[in-house]
């Protein structure tokens, strides 16, 4: 559905009123950046942002009825829908005048290209806005890629950047990004630029450019912390406080680490490979990979004694005022 939209868009055929729903952002950013830059092929273009967590509908629907003064059509942005979805009575942020934006859906204006984002898995079905809006706008969903889609995508990507990767590459590369498509493009170009007038990515140019993440920082961590290995772990610990990190924020993530070795070894058990665990558990399937094929798996009641022992130096940290990162430290040097 997007790919047929986008080739309108960039034909000069659009939709008055568009309504992006669902949790992959690329999407939405992609959508809007195709139809502004369709709308400058003929001259700059009025645009205009609403976040509607802020402001009611209805400014919206006055700012679409204004006549642009400089251009044909003027490009307006409302983000955050959220009256689309089911909210709890009374818990509402902004009161939207949604009578009167029934009756405008189905009459929007000409001179205003109205784009809608509904940054939601689902939308209540049962309210009668929802399913208007699904009637008289341009419904486009962005549903996260998977599988063997999510590998055609990269690899589109990576042509449009002029350069090929080979099959290792790209799987090394969503097994660590995993399946954020706007991280994914941003690494991609950044190696793409690296590799400069050769036209292959490799594996290594991967593994050499990919961009660390936390949960990768507090793996290693807390892997070495487990094995006994307090050089790496210590050095591991002190780089990630020269990056800035906090010790209350490294705490957290070391304990949610733990909970997700707990976690994975149980449905490991229970007969669940990788691929599987990632899903039930909606993690990162690198992650879990890491874990499975780790060496040595660690016993569930060593996991907890080593979670309580944490939970202490939590606390200690949350109510000490002096050098809090040797709270941390400490802990790192006394192996449970």
């Amino acid at each position: 559905m997007f790919s047929k939209t986008w080739k309108n868009i960039q034909q000069g055929e659009f939709s008055p009123v568009y309504l992006l729903m669902g949790t992959e952002h690329y999407f939405f950013d992609e959508t809007v950046r195709r139809i502004k830059e369709s709308l400058n092929q003929n001259g700059e273009t009025d645009i205009l942002n609403f976040d509607l967590d802020e402001v009611p509908v209805q400014y919206v629907i006055e700012e679409a009825d204004t006549v642009p003064f400089f251009t044909d059509r003027k490009l307006i942005i409302a983000k955050n829908a959220s009256f689309l979805k089911a909210t709890e009575k009374g818990k509402e942020k902004i009161e939207h005048d949604l009578k009167k934006f029934e009756s405008w859906i189905q009459n929007p204006s000409e001179t205003a290209i109205t784009i809608f984002i509904a940054p939601y898995e689902k939308l209540d079905e049962r309210k009668k806005i929802t399913k208007l809006m699904k009637e008289k706008t341009l419904l486009l969903v962005a549903k996260p890629l998977d599988g063997n889609d999510l590998v055609v995508w990269v690899k589109s990507i990576v042509a449009s950047e002029g350069k090929t990767m080979t099959s290792e590459a790209v799987n090394r590369l969503i097994e660590t990004i995993g399946h954020d498509l706007v991280q994914l493009r941003s690494e991609i170009h950044k190696m793409a630029t690296y590799v400069g007038e050769e036209k292959e990515i490799t594996q290594e140019d991967v593994e050499l450019l990919m961009t660390r993440t936390l949960e990768q920082d507090a793996f290693q961590l807390l892997n070495a912390y487990l094995l006994g290995d307090t050089t790496t772990a210590l050095t591991v610990y002190h780089d990630l406080l020269r990056q800035k990190e906090e010790p209350i924020m490294l705490t957290a993530l070391l304990a949610s680490q733990i909970r997700l070795m707990s976690n994975v070894q149980y449905l490991q058990k229970k007969g669940y490979h990788a691929q599987a665990i990632a899903k039930q558990l909606k993690v990162n399937p690198y992650r879990v990979k890491l874990i499975v094929e780790s060496r040595q798996q660690f016993g569930e009641d060593r996991l907890l004694k080593v979670l309580h022992t944490l939970a202490t130096a939590d606390y200690k940290l949350k109510t000490s005022s002096g050098r809090r990162e040797r709270i941390l430290e400490l802990f790192l040097m006394n192996r449970l």
